[in-house]
């Protein structure tokens, strides 16, 4: 038996260990979208692919990474880990994601012995798809980029030339590329060094120990959560607006989530089949997203590792829009993922009405263009998440301007960064009052960024849920839903909420409102006091 002082100091220490892997991503990337926007996650592993300790970052990547290095070892046998070696991943239909986002991981080695590995999984700005960035109207797949399975990208140390060279030869920022890459290499050897430093410490059987008392503890504190929520079988239901390309026909995303005992299961099969458009992803996604929602209502301040998800299992259908096979396009993955989280929690409301939350605006709200940047005569591309309202819950508002539940640790763009990269001017920035839905406690506000292109530029856009805005729950109202304008208050003005590759001139205004969450309780018991202060503050609108 371990002590419990002991489990707990390296309880901490192996959460530590990857903040110190997060904080050598962010500081050595070479991209604003690592480097400010923290669009990243990274996670340390034990030997059998648990989790030992994940940092901060998106949720959306939730018990992930080690879908990685599973499939890894399931091709190439346990005998493939060698010491030194790095490897990377981008497939969508193994990790789940859009090819943007790349796994880098490597083995870790202890007197000779595996003991573990070091993962990270990093947005790359540009893998080389048909328009700068990433499609907003990919069809498939190949149309998306530079689609690598597991790979070796260092063998014994040192760099595997081709592969770099295979890289650089595909993607349109191959210096910014091939650093993000190297950024990522020394996350895994940060890994590497922190593991072996508390092996030497504590010594590697106390370490396992305390691995297998954290997982238990884990384990009992899920089960005995599951377990205080009633028997039965929930559901919810949503819609996406469209695929990107069909855009009048929305696409249905249905949970239902049955509870018996201490364990929980939630069926995915009853859901769109994987669309034209690229809102697909493979089956690792879906289940992180079940696994964020989950984790917002059952124990949701216990540290994730590789006992916090035994109690629950997820089923997806192969060939569906949240297990989409090849050829089908993945580059925005995390529309309908937004979606699925806030029905977990809308599926769970009745029986966890203390916990459950109204849903948040929901998705990323994607602006990005990309050209010749006048000032430098170079290619730049500038992708940004946008800032919204989230629900409401009973006890609080909704909190304003705040990045959506799939991207947690994400940040928008700071305009100070974003003026001084790009040919842009941010002229507004500021809440978007009265779009939070009433309630008891009102939904969040989303907010209002304004952007006038100093030069010539290919915009792409992609705004969610004005089919499905955020909801109420108990009586509460919904939120406002998204709306994009090009050249308000003008003879010309549009009104966009996905577009690829629109050509706009200098001199042209994008004006972007993110949706607010939904209201929680009937919006008559408000207190005065509340109503009162949100006036005084240019949260609501008389």
């Amino acid at each position: 038996m371990i002590d419990p002082v002991t489990t707990e100091i390296i309880r901490c220490a192996l959460l530590q260990a990857a903040e110190d892997m997060n904080t050598t991503l962010i500081r050595s990337s070479y991209t604003p979208v690592i480097y400010e926007a923290k669009d990243c996650a990274v996670a340390l592993l034990d030997r059998d692919h648990n989790v030992l300790g994940q940092s901060s970052g998106l949720p959306i990547f939730l018990g992930n990474l080690e879908v990685c290095t599973r499939e890894t070892e399931r091709l190439y046998g346990r005998e493939v880990w060698q010491e030194g070696d790095v490897w990377v991943l981008n497939d969508s239909y193994i990790g789940g994601t859009h090819l943007n986002d790349v796994t880098v991981y490597g083995p870790i080695f202890v007197d000779g012995e595996p003991a573990g590995f070091a993962a990270s999984r990093a947005h790359w700005l540009d893998v080389g798809s048909k328009d700068p960035g990433g499609s907003m109207d990919s069809t498939s797949i190949f149309q998306e980029g530079l689609r690598m399975g597991p790979v070796k990208a260092y063998a014994g140390g040192e760099p595997c030339r081709d592969l770099h060279e295979l890289i650089a030869r595909n993607v349109r920022f191959p210096h910014a590329t091939l650093g993000d890459l190297r950024a990522q290499v020394s996350c895994a050897m940060t890994g590497q060094r922190r593991l072996k430093e508390i092996v030497s410490r504590w010594g590697l059987e106390t370490v396992l120990a305390a691995r297998d008392e954290i997982f238990a503890q884990t384990e009992r504190m899920e089960r005995a959560a599951i377990a205080a929520i009633p028997d039965g079988v929930y559901g919810a239901s949503g819609y996406l607006d469209n695929d990107g390309i069909d855009l009048d026909t929305p696409l249905p995303v249905n949970v239902t989530v049955a509870v018996s005992g201490e364990s929980m299961r939630v069926d995915l099969t009853d859901c769109a089949d994987q669309a034209t458009g690229p809102v697909n992803c493979g089956a690792a996604q879906a289940v992180a997203a079940v696994r964020v929602g989950y984790k917002l209502l059952v124990s949701g301040d216990v540290p994730l590792n590789g006992g916090s998800f035994r109690p629950l299992s997820v089923e997806t259908r192969p060939g569906s829009m949240l297990a989409a096979e090849s050829p089908a396009a993945c580059q925005y993955y995390y529309s309908h993922l937004g979606l699925l989280i806030d029905l977990v929690v809308k599926a769970l409301a009745p029986v966890l009405p203390g916990k459950a939350a109204a849903a948040s605006y929901g998705d990323s709200m994607i602006v990005q263009f990309t050209g010749t940047d006048p000032r430098t005569g170079k290619l730049y591309v500038s992708q940004e998440a946008t800032v919204g309202g989230w629900g409401a819950w009973e006890g609080g508002d909704g909190e304003d301007c705040l990045i959506n539940n799939v991207n947690g640790a994400l940040r928008d763009m700071p305009i100070e960064v974003l003026e001084t990269l790009f040919p842009v001017r941010v002229r507004r920035y500021e809440v978007r009052p009265g779009t939070g839905g009433a309630g008891q406690w009102r939904g969040g506000n989303g907010a209002v960024r304004e952007y006038e292109f100093c030069g010539d530029t290919s915009l792409s856009l992609w705004f969610e849920r004005s089919v499905t805005p955020a909801w109420g729950l108990a009586g509460g109202e919904a939120g406002a839903p998204p709306r994009v304008i090009l050249n308000p208050g003008t003879p010309d003005a549009r009104e966009l909420l996905k577009v690829n590759a629109l050509p706009v001139k200098a001199g042209d205004v994008l004006r972007c409102e993110t949706g607010g969450g939904g209201g929680y309780g009937p919006a008559g018991r408000r207190s005065h006091t509340a109503t009162a202060a949100d006036l005084a503050q240019g949260m609501i609108t008389r």
